[in-house]
């Protein structure tokens, strides 16, 4: 007996560490047998093993073992080669500007229906955005050691556009925007014409106006965790097709309070004066159709939520999005400026995906940027062997605007190369606005903090982490709560015994703090949202890497055979 995977391949209990063998325990941690049987108890949680019971719907650990490109799978699409950026007009003399015969090659990819565009090794000057628009479309250089793209603009220069539709004079590139920019072109020139009439417009999956979309279909009642839902009308919906379950909150605000886990603190917290937050609302989560069978929908995730009635839920269509498209082996370094005061960036950023499902970007460095990778109402995506370096940044990482289900694999934050100007801000691996299911693991963060950034982020897993925490988390007020349910740390290393945003049992609704090595509360902002007990967990607090499994993410994909 076992969980059933809506493939068909059983989670048995000789896959699962709640049984009593150690087979079972080396399956799912990695360890050989001989290991397992020599563990202590205590380096196994009652967390993990509760978890292995019930995988799809713990309270305080989500389900994360698809998240990522191609639900997680190893290797990335290869497409074959279709363009040289040299065939074009590029120069690899650092002088000539390359990014129009960039541009071109990478459109004649997306002519041909997809294809690598290939950079050989050098250093090529780009002084506008690289847009990769199609989907199947890959930009590859030769490795971030051989290849490099020198942005000599920022994005204010190339795009204009102060201030954001929250209002005020903030600088929207503090967030926003990448000098290698992945977007359905649709979507970004919609973005560019409104950014440049001083309209910042809604950046996520229904439009400028959140309203290009249309229904498919209503959806029925459903329990968080279930892989197939029942539709009214299935006509519309086939396999393979990418859809958007639309969830609309209700007067009393019982969506955002579910999201928290549900309860008394979350029921006495008051959330109508809090308008950013509104206004991610209604959630929306991308997600494929892996099987249709009469009214019956099998989907490639499980569901984030539940799914009830007073929350009208639907699925519905959404702009075309960008898919199978990808960026590989080449550092971007941006003309070393000195970083700007906090929320008034210039737009020197890196690499950034808007409206992506099932895109990455592997083995790419950037330096000297104000903001380094983005994932923007992005989902399904992987970003693999990436690294900010340089100056200083404002964001390393950003994860924003309903961005769920993306992995953030073996990534470094380096240490800056200059002292922070005075009235900036560092905040490290951010997520806000609603994101949920997102991991980040296996990092060496050499600055930088575990960024909540308000918004109600929820369901999301930092594992396997070396930390110097010396950020701050960031969001404004009427963002609302810095976490919802479901946030898990797992396995982390904090080198300066700074609690601040890392141990969670004493400011997160239902979450859990595993294996983190002993720290104090010093020099940090942030307190709880809620009143009352908020049921998080703490385990193995003081030992850090003798918690098995050492990583959350892998031991949840190796659930399943």
């Amino acid at each position: 007996m076992g969980h059933a995977h809506p493939t068909g391949s059983p989670l048995t209990r000789r896959t699962m560490l709640g049984g009593a063998t150690a087979v079972a325990l080396a399956a799912a941690t990695g360890t050989t047998a001989g290991a397992a049987q020599a563990a202590s108890a205590t380096e196994v949680p009652s967390l993990w093993r509760e978890f292995t019971r019930a995988p799809f719907t713990h309270p305080q650990i989500p389900y994360i073992g698809r998240a990522g490109h191609r639900a997680g799978a190893p290797r990335f699409l290869r497409r074959p080669v279709v363009a040289d950026i040299r065939d074009f007009g590029a120069t690899p003399d650092g002088t000539t500007d390359s990014a129009p015969a960039i541009n071109r090659a990478i459109a004649a990819a997306g002519r041909a229906g997809g294809g690598t565009v290939t950079i050989p090794p050098g250093t090529f000057r780009i002084d506008d955005v690289i847009r990769v628009g199609h989907s199947n479309v890959v930009l590859r250089g030769a490795g971030s050691s051989r290849t490099k793209l020198h942005a000599t603009k920022n994005l204010t220069e190339l795009i204009g556009a102060y201030g954001s539709r929250y209002g005020g004079d903030k600088s929207s590139w503090s967030w926003a925007g990448g000098l290698i920019w992945l977007a359905p072109e649709g979507r970004w020139n919609s973005l560019v014409a409104a950014i440049r009439a001083k309209n910042w417009p809604f950046e996520g999956w229904t439009g400028n106006r959140r309203d290009e979309w249309r229904p498919l279909t209503g959806v029925a009642p459903a329990r968080r965790g279930s892989w197939t839902v029942t539709v009214t009308d299935p006509s519309s919906l086939r396999p393979g097709a990418l859809v958007l379950l639309r969830l609309a909150d209700d007067a009393e605000h019982t969506l955002l309070e579910h999201m928290c886990g549900g309860g008394p603190g979350p029921e006495a917290y008051t959330w109508d004066d809090k308008t950013k937050l509104t206004s991610y609302v209604p959630y929306e989560w991308p997600v494929r159709i892996t099987r249709v069978h009469g009214r019956k929908v099998t989907l490639e995730r499980p569901l984030p939520l539940d799914v009830r009635p007073e929350w009208n839920p639907q699925l519905t269509t959404h702009i075309p999005e960008l898919s199978g498209s990808g960026v590989e082996g080449l550092t971007l370094e941006a003309t070393e400026t000195p970083q700007q005061p906090h929320l008034l960036d210039k737009g020197h950023n890196g690499v950034v995906l808007q409206c992506a499902y099932d895109c990455w970007v592997d083995d790419v460095t950037v330096r000297h940027v104000d903001n380094g990778f983005g994932l923007v109402a992005a989902s399904a995506c992987t970003l693999r062997h990436t690294r900010v370096a340089g100056r200083g940044s404002h964001h390393p990482y950003f994860c924003r605007e309903g961005s769920h289900d993306n992995l953030i694999e073996d990534f470094t934050i380096e240490a800056r190369t200059t002292p922070a100007p005075a009235g900036t801000q560092l905040h490290g691996i951010n997520v806000e606005g609603l994101s949920s299911h997102n991991v980040w693991s296996r990092g060496d963060m050499r600055m930088g903090t575990f960024d909540s950034h308000r918004g109600l982020p929820f369901a999301n897993v930092r594992t396997d982490i070396t930390v110097d925490n010396n950020g701050r988390h960031g969001g404004d007020a009427s963002a609302g709560p810095l976490f919802g349910a479901r946030f898990t740390h797992w396995n982390v290393r904090v080198t300066n015994a700074r609690a601040g945003m890392i141990r969670l049992d004493g400011l997160a609704p239902y979450s859990a703090t595993v294996g983190i090595n002993e720290v104090r509360e010093f020099d940090q902002i942030d307190v709880p949202d809620f009143a009352g007990d908020l049921h998080s967990r703490l385990e193995l607090y003081g030992t850090t890497d003798v918690v098995r499994p050492r990583n959350l993410y892998d031991a949840q994909r190796a659930l399943f055979r």
